[in-house]
């Protein structure tokens, strides 16, 4: 039985600068990378278990930070 459908993730195109400049900060934490990661994929329309199999992590992992990203959005995000 499937479960609970994610909540719809949509970017901005300066959300996703954002979070693709964090895939290439040399100083950016492997945290942060991941948290990228995770919202950038989940923003492709992609489901939870899907993404927390391609990127090696539980299928909560990827829950928290799509609600969280849902809720906070990134600091300084335009519009």
């Amino acid at each position: 039985m499937p479960g609970p459908k994610p909540l719809p993730l949509e970017l901005s195109d300066h959300e996703r600068r954002v979070l693709r400049g964090w895939l290439r900060k040399q100083t950016a934490s492997q945290a942060l990378v991941l948290r990228a990661r995770i919202v950038l994929a989940c923003a492709e329309g992609l489901p939870n278990a899907q993404v927390a199999d391609d990127l090696g992590v539980s299928r909560e992992t990827v829950r928290k930070w799509r609600s969280r990203f849902v809720a906070d959005r990134p600091p300084g995000r335009a519009g």
